[in-house]
């Protein structure tokens, strides 16, 4: 029988990468911490009809991308495409609302879309998100925006670029879609088979396309922020107001709309210039109607969703990392001695010390070359003599010195030896 590997699009994540999934989680976790945002779990898998009510019937997402299956109770379930709609319905499901004016959440998890694979983008891939629900203030908007850059810059990315739009509240795009239906339909021949699709159903997503031709025809299509009404225009221009007073750079895109239906107001992405054509790496925006469109009471809210994936190529692209090594690396020979070594290992990684134990049992030679080989700074050696007295050989790997301590005397002094060991400590 032959092998069975991962599915395609699903991609196993293995040690030598993890350091930098590691990495971003932290830095983000440490980020919305210091914001106030609290962390939520939502289950993978929803009822369906979440994500057709609450993302959008003519998007992509709902009409060709989604992992959906009948169950056994011969119910619809869709495995997540985005986590927004999942984080709305529990906060109504809970009356989170009830629990204060505002809730910031936060999340980070794996989501499921049916698309063709290529760099950065799989079929199940990871998603780090906030959501700022039950404040429609123009603050609030750039309070999202400047934790994703927050987040972006403590990850040592340069090349960033935040693009900005408004698109309006209902009214305001519903008028848009009009007028921008007017001026294509004479080019609907002209245009890829996706955007003639679009024409009637969602032709905001026209205007994101990236079909060549069709980005020429919408290059004189009228702009949104023209038909906005005097409260989203205000709206939309205190948002710029206060980016610049935090000194955040920014670029208004009159055609980013983004792909949900839920968006109203400002939408925004993020992007690197070092990633090539997949370049945005954060993205989102307000969504006053959401909430009450899932059942809830009226409702704003503003969030967005970083790729994780797209993250961990420029990560890798953009620095150097070590992979994790042990401070201490402990051989052994005999059964006692492995008996001993194995109570020494534990006492030290209890004291918050990083600790490889050779489980080998080979002869001294080859664990003494796994232990120069695997980066540790130490090789703690017990023999059959050294455990027939309770003591240890201490061999500092870079300079060759040995001594021979009790191990008494040694677990004894071990805040003397984590002094020396410092360059490979965790906190502690």
């Amino acid at each position: 029988m032959g092998s069975i590997n991962a599915l395609r699009g699903t991609k196993d994540i293995l040690p030598a990468e993890v350091g930098y999934w590691q990495q971003l989680e932290t830095i983000a976790y440490q980020t919305f911490a210091r914001a106030a945002y609290q962390e939520i779990r939502t289950p993978i898998f929803e009822q369906t009809e979440l994500f057709a009510r609450g993302i959008g019937e003519a998007t992509d997402v709902v009409g060709k991308e989604m992992y959906t299956f009948t169950d056994r109770g011969d119910r619809s379930i869709t495995l997540r495409p985005e986590f927004t709609a999942g984080v709305v319905r529990a906060f109504i499901q809970h009356s989170l609302g009830s629990q204060g004016s505002v809730q910031r959440l936060w999340y980070a998890g794996p989501v499921f879309r049916y698309e063709r694979p290529q760099a950065g983008r799989q079929r199940q891939f990871h998603q780090i998100g906030a959501e700022l629900i039950g404040n429609g203030s123009p603050a609030a908007d750039v309070e999202v925006i400047a934790i994703a850059t927050d987040i972006l810059q403590q990850l040592g990315l340069k090349s960033l670029k935040l693009d900005i739009n408004s698109v309006g509240n209902q009214e305001d795009r519903s008028n848009y879609r009009e007028a921008l239906i007017n001026y294509l339909t004479p080019y609907k021949a002209e245009l890829d088979s996706d955007s003639q699709d679009r024409l009637t159903r969602n032709p905001l997503r026209i205007l994101d396309s990236k079909n060549e031709n069709t980005q020429t025809i919408v290059q004189n299509a009228p702009q949104l922020l023209d038909y906005l009404s005097e409260t989203s225009r205000i709206h939309f221009e205190q948002v710029q107001g206060m980016l610049n007073a935090l000194e955040i750079p920014f670029t208004i895109n009159p055609r980013l709309v983004r792909g949900l239906d839920y968006y109203t107001h400002t939408a925004f992405e993020i992007q690197s210039d070092d990633l090539g054509a997949q370049a945005t790496v954060c993205g989102g925006g307000r969504y006053d109607t959401l909430v009450e469109q899932l059942g809830g009471k009226p409702t704003p809210a503003v969030g967005w969703a970083m790729g994780v994936e797209r993250l961990i190529l420029l990560l890798e692209k953009l620095q150097t990392r070590s992979p994790e090594t042990p401070a201490v690396y402990v051989v052994s020979r005999g059964d006692q001695a492995t008996s001993q070594a194995m109570v020494l290992t534990q006492k030290l990684r209890s004291q918050n010390i990083a600790v490889e134990f050779d489980l080998t049992g080979a002869n001294f030679k080859k664990q003494f070359k796994r232990a120069d080989n695997s980066g540790a700074q130490v090789c703690l050696v017990i023999g059959d003599a050294e455990a027939e007295a309770t003591t240890l050989n201490v061999k500092w790997l870079a300079t060759q010195a040995q001594t021979t301590v009790t191990q008494a005397e040694f677990l004894n002094t071990i805040e003397t030896f984590r002094a020396q060991l410092q360059d490979h400590l965790g906190q502690g």
